[in-house]
């Protein structure tokens, strides 16, 4: 078993309309990875815009250079994926409903192609990569992994996922440096953000 990429996202459909009105406003029939991204909607109008997302990024602690640049350089790999068949957006908006549609390859494959969360791949990260810890990836198990997942000259994959985990290891490694099974769990389940903004907002408060 390995935990290689799943299938290639030009095979995900957009969802239809009848479908995104049945989930909009009902986080229960969301997938995980609608969820995923849902934290940055702040007004929760099914559209993630770039000052939307640099504010998500802000509220879970990370700094302004880093949360302007993640702003700009997400909203524009996934504006134009996920509004299929529409013009180009200057504001590059990120529609929710079709954000399985912007799934990059090389990746772990815990989101299968319409972002549903898979367990056993989930497992995978760890069975196949943890071996200090195994409920635990160390930031050499995580290179690994990352490698380990490379499709061949799939380059804007490899470097959206070394992004994606290396932000994640620098904002939630413990003192150990181990980036612990629960952490990645609640990334992938959209539980994540919401409990690092009010751990930050708390922080706040004693400061």
């Amino acid at each position: 078993m390995s935990s290689s990429s799943s299938s290639s996202s030009d095979d995900c459909r957009p969802i239809s309309n009848e479908g995104h009105e049945r989930l909009q406003g009902l986080e229960g029939d969301l997938s995980a990875l609608q969820k995923h991204v849902a934290f940055f909607d702040q007004n929760k109008d099914g559209i993630v815009y770039p000052w939307e997302t640099y504010r998500g990024f802000r509220a879970i602690g990370c700094g302004i250079l880093l949360s302007a640049g993640s702003a700009f350089l997400i909203n524009l790999a996934l504006s134009r994926k996920t509004r299929p068949g529409k013009f180009p957006s200057l504001l590059l908006p990120i529609e929710i409903k079709n954000i399985h549609m912007a799934k990059h390859g090389s990746d772990s494959g815990v989101y299968d192609c319409e972002g549903r969360f898979v367990p056993s791949k989930f497992e995978e990260i760890f069975t196949e990569h943890a071996r200090a810890n195994s409920n635990a990836l160390t930031s050499d198990e995580l290179l690994a992994m990352l490698k380990y997942n490379r499709v061949p000259k799939d380059y804007n994959g490899w470097l959206a996922s070394w992004t994606e985990w290396k932000i994640l290891y620098f904002l939630c490694k413990d003192k150990n440096g181990l980036l612990h099974k629960e952490t990645i769990r609640a990334v992938y389940d959209g539980s994540l953000f919401d409990r690092m903004q009010e751990d930050r907002a708390s922080a706040l408060k004693k400061a």
